[in-house]
C-alpha cells in the first residue's frame, strides 16, 4: 500500500517541476511567442555591385584567398556571354575583375556555347585557386534541363574545364576539359597529392586530373546514368566530394544513400561498407524521382582535428558526422533555422542549401539556410522561377553557426538587406579572415534584378 500512496506524490512533484520550468520567471526567454515565431534578431547585409548586369544564380563558386580577398564567380544564362570572376578586397573596399571564364578556357571567339558557371568551391594551393567550369545555357527537353542546343551559327558546349587562378599574377591556367562535352558539376582537390577530382553533368562521370603527370582520367559513371533522364536508371549526382588528406581517399554519395570512395592507393572506386546515409531522420525518398537530392549529402567539409567529414543532408537540414575509420555516420543536430525547427517542416528548397563551410577559426560551421514563411498565419512556399526578375519570390534566409568541439548551435538571425529586401536563391558562402560572411544573392536595383555579392559583418561564434 505504501507504494500505491507514494506514486501520486512523485507524479505531483514531477508535474509541479514541469510547471515551474514551463511558467517560471525565465520561461519567456526559452519559449517563443508563438509556435512559428522566429528570432527577433536581424542581420543587416550590405550589397555590392560588380557591374555584371547579366549575372544569374550562382551555386558555390566562391572562396576566401590567403590574401584576404573574397573571390567569386557570377554566372550567366547566355549562350554567348560567359561567367565572370571577380575579387573583393575588404582592405580597400574595392571589387576588381579577374576575367571571363570562357576566355580563360581558351574558347574566346570559337562560337561554342560559353562557360556559363562555376558550380564548385575554390580550393587554394601554392598561391593558386583551383576550380572548374560548368555550362549555364540549357534547353528544356521532356521537362528536364539539358545542355543547351546551340543556336544557328554556334557550336555545342565543348565541356567544362579544370582551371587555376594565380592570385599574385592574375593569370589563369587551363588543365583541359571534361570528356563527352559535359560540364563539371562538383570538384575538390587533394592538395597534398596534387589531384583535382570532379563529377561531370549530366551523366555523373567521376574524373580526376593529376597535376604532376598532367593527365586526366575518366573512371566512368557513378550514379547510374546520372541526371540525363528519368526513371530507375537515373540518379541525382552528388554535389560535394571530400578528401581525407591522410590516405588520399575521395568520398561521395549516391541518391540511394550509399557512400563511395576513390582509393588513391588502388586507383579505383569502391563502396564503403558498414554504414550509409539512409537515416530515418533524413526522411524517406524515392531516388528515381527528380526534384530532390535523395539520400545524398548536400555539402561537406573535412574536419582535421576529428579526422571526420562534417556535412549537411539536403532537404531535412540535418548535420551529420561521417567517420571513415568506423566507418559510421552520426546524426548530430538539425542545422536548419529556428523557425524551421519549430515548424517541423523540411526546408523550402527541396535540394537543401550549399552555403555551408568552416570559419577561419577551423571549428565554427557557418550555414546559410532558409526558414518557413507565414502569411496571415499560414505557411507559404516561395516562388521558384527560372527567369531572372520574373518573381521576387518569398524566402526567409538565416545564418546558423555550429561550434564543433562543444556541439553548440545558434541561429544568428534573419538576414535583410539595408532596403528591407531579403536575399534570394542563396547557395554560396565564403567567410573572410575577420569572420565576415559573404554570399551571392539576387539583388534588385532600379527595378532590375541581377545576382551579386553581399556581406554580413562578423565574426559569428556559437560558444
Amino acid at each position: 500500500m505504501r507504494t500505491m500512496r507514494t506514486r501520486p506524490v512523485v507524479a505531483s512533484l514531477l508535474s509541479l517541476s514541469l510547471l515551474l520550468v514551463a511558467y517560471g520567471p525565465r520561461a519567456a526567454e526559452r519559449r517563443p511567442a508563438s509556435p512559428h515565431a522566429e528570432s527577433s534578431k536581424r542581420l543587416i547585409a550590405r550589397t555590392y555591385n560588380s557591374g555584371f548586369a547579366l549575372a544569374h544564380d550562382t551555386y558555390n563558386g566562391m572562396g576566401t584567398g590567403s590574401d584576404g580577398k573574397i573571390y567569386y564567380v557570377l554566372s550567366s544564362e547566355s549562350y554567348e556571354v560567359g561567367a565572370k570572376m571577380f575579387a573583393y578586397d575588404p582592405a580597400t573596399d574595392k571589387i576588381s575583375s579577374c576575367g571571363d571564364l570562357t576566355e580563360a578556357c581558351g574558347e574566346k571567339d570559337l562560337k561554342t556555347i560559353v562557360q556559363g558557371k562555376s558550380h564548385v568551391t575554390f580550393v587554394e594551393s601554392g598561391g593558386k585557386l583551383y576550380f572548374a567550369t560548368h555550362v549555364g545555357y540549357y534547353s528544356i527537353i521532356d521537362g528536364m534541363e539539358k545542355i543547351g542546343t546551340p543556336p544557328e551559327g554556334f557550336k555545342p558546349y565543348p565541356g567544362g574545364h579544370f582551371l587555376a587562378y594565380d592570385m599574385k599574377t592574375g593569370q589563369f591556367e587551363d588543365f583541359g576539359k571534361a570528356p563527352r562535352g559535359e560540364g563539371i558539376l562538383s570538384m575538390t582537390m587533394d592538395k597534398h597529392r596534387g589531384r583535382l577530382y570532379g563529377f561531370t553533368w549530366p551523366t555523373g562521370v567521376f574524373i580526376y586530373y593529376d597535376l604532376a603527370t598532367k593527365k586526366l582520367k575518366d573512371l566512368g559513371p557513378t550514379s547510374r546514368l546520372g541526371e540525363n533522364g528519368k526513371g530507375d536508371q537515373y540518379r541525382t549526382i552528388c554535389r560535394s566530394l571530400v578528401v581525407d588528406p591522410g590516405d588520399g581517399s575521395c568520398y561521395f554519395t549516391t541518391g540511394d544513400g550509399d557512400i563511395f570512395r576513390y582509393r588513391y592507393d588502388r586507383d579505383a572506386i569502391e563502396k564503403v561498407g558498414g554504414d550509409d546515409m539512409r537515416k530515418d531522420y533524413f526522411g524517406l525518398y524515392d531516388p528515381t524521382s527528380p526534384g530532390h537530392m535523395g539520400y545524398n549529402w548536400r555539402q561537406t567539409v573535412w574536419y582535421e582535428p576529428g579526422k571526420a567529414v562534417y556535412g549537411v543532408h539536403g532537404n531535412s537540414g540535418y548535420l551529420f558526422r561521417f567517420i571513415p575509420g568506423g566507418p559510421r555516420v552520426e546524426v548530430l543536430e538539425r542545422l536548419t533555422s529556428l523557425p524551421s525547427k519549430r515548424s517541423g517542416m523540411f526546408d523550402q528548397f527541396s535540394y537543401g542549401y550549399l552555403g555551408f563551410t568552416l570559419g577561419p577559426d577551423g571549428r565554427t560551421l557557418h550555414y546559410l539556410t532558409g526558414g518557413p514563411v507565414y502569411v496571415d498565419g499560414k505557411r507559404v512556399t516561395g516562388k521558384k522561377s527560372t527567369a531572372m526578375g520574373e518573381s521576387k519570390g518569398i524566402e526567409n534566409l538565416h545564418l546558423v553557426t555550429y561550434d564543433i568541439p562543444t556541439g553548440t548551435y545558434r541561429d544568428q538571425g534573419a538576414i535583410f538587406f539595408e532596403n528591407g529586401d531579403r536575399p534570394l536563391y542563396v547557395n554560396s558562402i565564403a567567410v573572410g579572415k575577420d569572420g565576415t560572411v559573404y554570399s551571392l544573392s539576387r539583388i534588385t536595383e532600379g527595378g532590375k534584378t541581377h545576382t551579386d555579392l553581399f556581406s554580413i559583418k562578423g565574426p559569428f561564434k556559437s560558444e
